[in-house]
């Protein structure tokens, strides 16, 4: 029998699920509309931990009833299994949900008009007879069947993990990994589900552990937590972690003595690959610890620059006793504008050093000299690629520079498993490569580019180092600026037409540190108010109405929100359900499907959250921005265009992928570009407000930034440095093999 917080006895309460009316995913906590036998047609409202829950499933509700001064009676949910419905009513409901790939609302009417109450019998033991149902195939039927199957297990896995404290949404993910041998795995190895199952850390993985029996102190325990902590500073952006954090952090996660700690990173160390090695920070070395993958691409990616830089072949000989006055006097005939003393400069560099970095601003001419080096390069036919690590920022330099781009991801055409057709044994064909948005490049990407340029061939890396470094582990530009032999060029001058925009102006100010010029600017507002509810209100006003009124922009496709943070009433969470609510409501008659805590409907702007290499044409990347074009209940799937123009589908059970982008954080947004950005900063968020990061949104406006919140939120972002460097070797590395 179940009990609540405060030792009370449960009640039943047997219901279908027939609307959420809220839900948060972080926390479980659910509100929904339930129908019982007893209320017939009236709902009710329940609420508690129900994430994962269906509607039109029938469900047992463990919980007690209780009073709300404002919303009057209710259930109060504390635990719930679901169960198949008797009714006739029920089952078509049931069946109708869209819970059962192959039946919709349509065909589930006329089967249960066949079949009546033996309906459910019907599929589960006999699903042959369901040809008997006019437009109902034997194809159809195996379908079916099949899906009715999947849920049964599925059931199964979930009644068990429910059982040691895990979601229903996290069981799913489970099932999509080990299908029947997911209950076996959980059982006997529950800290592979963290090593295998994206979205599981280490704590549902110990949570799981500790429910199934594995002792506290268990080595197996202690080594997967040591694992964990390094995972965690990748995701933080270290490719390493000193072993005197490693150990702290750890007996803090793990709550073991530091003695225990110590042996099992020595057996890591001697048995599982884990690098231990000395490495310089500052004016000390640091015993480096690394997680195998980092530790190699980290030494690969030192190795292969180096190789380029001092190979002897050279792919763009022509340019090392080129007339460098007489071609720049034909490019000015070719591009109508002269090159200033620094992009000369640059220019020369590209075409004449096999790897260099050019570096700027906003307004300083980055991509005017990007596309005069290839305009030169292929003046004298060479083959010439261009990329970037989005969409988005590979068709603004395609328009810019009038020349194909592409992303990194798809040049290296990425197979499965994340390996690159292109490597060192089948390198790109290509003269010149030039990346642009650079600083978005972490420590794995850029390892599989550098092995996919040929020898001899010119490497040049284009971005903007002021910005917010990579997601991913690494801080590969800063680094490559930061090494002594790596050629480089900064350019200073902001241009005279890029000086009358308030949004360039102000983008270095604040990088500067000086405060933003808020005052007679036309395109750079801050609307002032305090409290966060009052900034997400202000924000999604701004958004909604105000832009499109005043600027003729479309507020999904052209009006971007950048949050310092993801929670809070002005966290990119919070305001993506009110932006949804606002541009894109529910509409009588037009299908939506919910997942965990998101309802996904026709018309929503979405974001891919994790590398995806078997989704589209050739694959999908953490990241990407598409529209939802299409919700299929029948098939379970949904649709999306992507930025990069491609449709793709996903199945009802993938939509872990995906989340609303209408509100991105600051660090999605890199190598994006948008007319207008609108930016919420609440002093909630005073451990983000940070120079780099409020340099970084103003930096994805083309046309118009606009800033909602407060005056001191704002006065912290502009004084506040940031964080210190990453945890990265890469300098080191590149300094110390240094010819002689």
């Amino acid at each position: 029998m179940a009990h609540g917080p405060d030792g009370s006895v449960a009640v039943a309460l047997d219901a279908v699920l027939e609307r959420v009316t809220y839900a948060n995913e972080e926390t479980g906590y659910t509100i929904a509309r339930v129908a019982t036998e007893r209320t017939g047609s009236e709902l009710l409202t329940v609420v508690g931990p129900l994430l994962g829950a269906q509607v039109g499933e029938s469900l047992r509700l463990q919980g007690r009833w209780t009073s709300h001064p404002r919303y009057g009676r209710q259930f109060e949910v504390w635990s719930y299994t679901t169960v198949l419905p008797a009714t006739v009513q029920g089952i078509r409901r049931y069946l109708g949900s869209g819970l059962i790939k192959g039946i919709g609302p349509k065909m589930a009417e006329r089967i249960v008009d066949h079949f009546g109450t033996g309906t459910l019998d019907v599929i589960e033991q006999h699903p042959e007879r369901l040809v008997e149902v006019p437009g109902l195939g034997p194809k159809r039927t195996k379908m079916i069947a099949a899906a009715w199957e999947e849920q049964k297990i599925i059931k199964e896995v979930m009644i068990f993990l429910q059982g040691v404290g895990v979601s229903t949404s996290i069981a799913v993910r489970i099932f999509k990994q080990y299908g029947e041998n997911s209950i076996t795995v959980v059982r006997t190895q529950p800290y592979k589900l963290a090593d295998d199952v994206w979205g599981i850390g280490f704590k549902t993985a110990d949570t799981i552990a500790q429910a199934v029996g594995i002792p506290h102190d268990s080595p197996e325990r202690v080594k997967a937590g040591l694992r964990y902590t390094l995972s965690q500073a990748a995701d933080d952006g270290h490719c390493y972690l000193p072993a005197p954090n490693l150990a702290a952090d750890a007996v803090k996660i793990l709550e073991v003595g530091a003695d225990l700690v110590t042996t099992c990173l020595e057996e890591l160390v001697t048995e599982e690959g884990v690098v231990r090695e000395q490495v310089p920070a500052g004016d000390t070395l640091v015993p480096a610890v690394y997680l195998p993958p980092f530790h190699r691409a980290e030494t690969s990616l030192a190795g292969g620059l180096l190789s380029l830089l001092n190979g002897g072949h050279d792919r763009l000989k022509a340019f090392a006793d080129v007339d460098w006055e007489r071609a720049e006097t034909w490019l000015h005939g070719q591009t109508g504008a002269e090159l200033a003393a620094e992009q000369r400069q640059a220019v020369r560099l590209a075409l004449t050093e096999k790897v260099a970095v050019l570096t700027g601003g906003p307004g300083c001419g980055k991509s005017f000299t990007v596309r005069s080096i290839v305009l030169l390069a292929r003046a004298k036919r060479a083959r010439v690629i261009l990329a970037a690590p989005t969409g988005r920022a590979a068709k603004r330099l395609a328009e810019l520079t009038g020349h194909e781009a592409t992303t990194v991801h798809r040049l290296l055409q990425l197979r499965p498993g994340g390996e690159a057709t292109f490597d060192r044994d089948n390198p790109l064909d290509a003269d010149l490569v030039v990346v642009d948005e650079a600083s978005m490049l972490d420590l794995l990407l850029a390892n599989k580019l550098v092995k996919a340029v040929a020898p001899g061939a010119h490497l040049l890396f284009v971005g903007d180092v002021d910005q917010l470094p990579s997601v991913g582990a690494g801080e590969v530009l800063k680094d490559l600026l930061a090494a002594d032999d790596i050629p480089r060029v900064r350019l200073t001058q902001i241009f005279r037409q890029a000086q009358e925009s308030g949004v360039v102006v102000n983008a270095h100010r604040v990088n500067t540190g000086r405060h933003p010029v808020l005052e007679g600017m036309k395109d750079f507002f801050l609307f002032p108010c305090e409290e966060p509810e009052e900034i997400a209100a202000l924000t999604v006003d701004v958004v909604a109405r105000r832009i499109p009124r005043r600027f003729r922009l479309d507020p999904r496709r052209d009006v971007q929100v950048l949050a310092p943070m993801h929670r809070g009433a002005a966290g990119a969470g919070a305001l993506n359900t009110a932006l949804q609510e606002a541009l894109t409501p529910a509409r009588e008659g037009m299908p939506e499907r919910r997942y965990g805590g998101r309802v996904f409907r026709v018309g929503d702007k979405v974001t891919q959250l994790r590398n995806n290499y078997d989704k589209g044409a050739a694959g999908v990347f953490n990241g990407t921005v598409g529209i939802v074009t299409d919700i299929r209940p029948d098939e379970h799937k949904l649709t999306v265009l992507t930025d990069e123009d491609e449709a793709v589908d996903y199945a009802f059970d993938e939509l872990d992928e995906l989340a609303h982008a209408y509100a991105v954080s600051i660090h999605r947004s890199q190598g994006s570009e948008y007319p207008a950005v609108v930016i919420p900063l609440a002093t909630s968020a005073w451990m983000m407000l940070q120079r780099n990061l409020l340099y970084t949104a103003i930096t994805r406006a083309k046309k118009l930034v606009v800033i909602v919140g407060s005056r001191r939120a704002l006065a912290q972002a502009v004084r506040t440095r940031g964080a210190g460097r990453r945890h990265t070797g890469l300098t080191h590395r590149l300094n110390r093999h240094r010819p002689a």
